[in-house]
């Protein structure tokens, strides 16, 4: 039975609750797609051999405006480097960790949280202490507490009501609860063993590196014993929500780095305490935006970029500006390449052999980000609180994100519900994004919310729903990378090269790039 907005959105609620009957239908929901639009790519696919126009010359051009390109940018300006430029596709920077605003009120169109990060990323903690959100207080660090994520931060729908926490624990039989404690000897033992970091680059490869990059998660926890559903289900969320495929499509060097190089993997009744986390009502575009607001008339946006030339002196750079599809060459000393790879390997001619190797096999996660706008607070199943982050078991998404969670007064009214939904694990993933009305997404996400939240569909009020066809590279099996990131004058920076997306990972490689590029031009 196919249901839809306007017939039964409410049954799967009340079926999952063990009630009978269905809702009333919902009123129309208006709604659509936010950019980045697919139909902006396909016009700059087709202009490919369109000749330029104009000319500029700058010392350095940073290509793209996603964290790692911001982050070159103002590692160029550190460097004492004026004369550079950033050339981004969409009207606005920010890649992945783009914010919009729904019904006036700010939410995540991307990445929502930010890991507060250790000494292995010094240079991610510099600019979070310039900006003021942690400083040194009789002698010791202090994040400022309006920048965290409020408590409470977590919470799971499991068993017919709500639990603290993501690991289904409640009702846990105790083999359940032995495979946890063996999880957490395992992370243990793989922590003391050797280093793990934040970012990975900054982690020596050794023999046991390859190791784990050869296989897949799923394969290193059938080689441990570890089968128990509510486990693999966890660990499977933990894979999805930051790599955006499953364990079984994930290296188990991922898999194992998620927790050793952050949290670790407290067993139930283990001391723990919940990571530190920054957050914002519109996610890591807070972060994003401050990055770009020092650039001024050096950011170029709407600029799409052709042909990519290196030569003896220079690199040659063609860029199309979707605005009026007029194409402006750029002469530059040095380029910071912060495109996603699959997009610099069709643009760089000659095709660098480190790029080629990079993309060899390197594999792209679809996500959909689904904001619901709704007038004020659905009815709550019982057991924990309302969280910032809230997950049903057993679902397809993620479950969703509450943006109005961070502000200091009592919300009573409107407010924005962010739901996440990965594709890496489906064949026709991206085919399936491109080709689906929004509304199909925008039933899923209230389909899937309506189990602890029955009510929901009468109170959304609009809908807006975001698309990214290449989010993010998965960290698969045999996908490790060891080269450099340098070709003469080009200098490569997105996180693609470690494999996998996260702010560290993207902020640190484009303040090195920044760093390489700004040598480069003055050698």
């Amino acid at each position: 039975m196919a249901l839809t907005r306007r017939e039964c959105l409410g049954w799967m609620g009340a079926a999952g609750a063990g009630l009978a009957g269905c809702r009333a239908a919902p009123h129309d929901i208006p709604g659509g797609f936010t950019a980045p639009d697919p139909a902006r790519g396909h016009r700059w696919r087709d202009a490919a051999r369109a000749e330029p126009t104009a000319q500029r010359r700058t010392g350095v051009l940073v290509l793209g405006g996603g964290v790692a390109g911001l982050a070159a940018a103002r590692s160029l300006a550190l460097a004492g480097v004026d004369d550079f430029a950033l050339l981004e596709f969409e009207d606005t920077a920010g890649g992945n960790a783009r914010g919009g605003l729904l019904g006036g009120l700010a939410c995540p169109l991307g990445a929502h949280y930010l890991p507060a990060p250790s000494d292995d990323a010094p240079e991610l903690q510099a600019w979070l202490e310039q900006l003021g959100l942690r400083q040194r207080i009789a002698g010791r660090w202090v994040w400022d507490e309006r920048h965290l994520c409020h408590s409470p931060q977590e919470r799971l729908y499991w068993n017919g009501h709500w639990q603290d926490g993501l690991l289904p624990i409640e009702g846990a039989s105790a083999s359940t609860l032995q495979q946890y404690r063996r999880m957490s000897q395992l992370i243990g033992e793989a922590r003391h063993s050797q280093r793990w970091a934040m970012p990975a680059l900054r982690l020596p490869v050794t023999d046991t590196t390859r190791a784990l990059w050869s296989q897949s998660f799923a394969q290193w926890l059938d080689g441990h014993g570890l089968d128990d559903p509510q486990l693999r289900w966890y660990l499977d969320y933990a894979c999805r929500d930051d790599y955006g495929a499953s364990a079984r499509a994930v290296s188990a060097w991922a898999g194992i780095h998620y927790f050793a190089s952050r949290h670790g993997f407290p067993a139930p009744g283990e001391a723990g305490e919940a990571e530190p986390l920054l957050t914002w009502p519109e996610g890591n575009a807070w972060l994003t935006q401050q990055l770009a607001a020092g650039l001024g008339e050096r950011l170029h946006t709407g600029q799409g970029v052709l042909r990519v030339t290196p030569g003896r002196h220079g690199v040659t750079v063609d860029a199309l500006s979707m605005a009026d599809g007029r194409v402006t060459r750029w002469q530059a000393g040095a380029v910071v390449v912060a495109l996603p790879v699959f997009i610099a390997k069709r643009l760089i001619d000659p095709l660098p052999p480190l790029l080629a190797a990079r993309a060899n096999g390197l594999s792209m996660a679809p996500w959909v980000v689904v904001n619901l706008l709704l007038d004020g607070p659905p009815k709550d199943r019982g057991g924990a609180h309302p969280s910032w982050d809230n997950v049903v078991y057993g679902s397809a998404g993620l479950g969703y994100v509450d943006a109005s969670h961070q502000s200091l007064a009592r919300v009573t009214g409107p407010r924005v519900w962010t739901w996440y939904r990965p594709l890496g694990d489906e064949s026709a993933g991206r085919q399936n994004l491109l080709q689906q009305p929004w509304t199909h997404w925008s039933d899923q996400a209230l389909a899937e919310l309506s189990v602890p939240h029955p009510d929901l569909p009468g109170h959304v009020t609009e809908v807006s729903v975001t698309r990214y066809g290449h989010a993010m590279a998965i960290p698969a099996p045999g996908s490790l990378y060891e080269g450099p990131t340098q070709d003469g004058r080009l200098c490569f920076a997105h996180a693609d090269w470690a494999g996998y997306s996260v702010f560290e990972e993207a902020f640190t490689r484009g303040h090195l790039a920044g760093q390489q590029a700004a040598q480069r031009l003055r050698a």
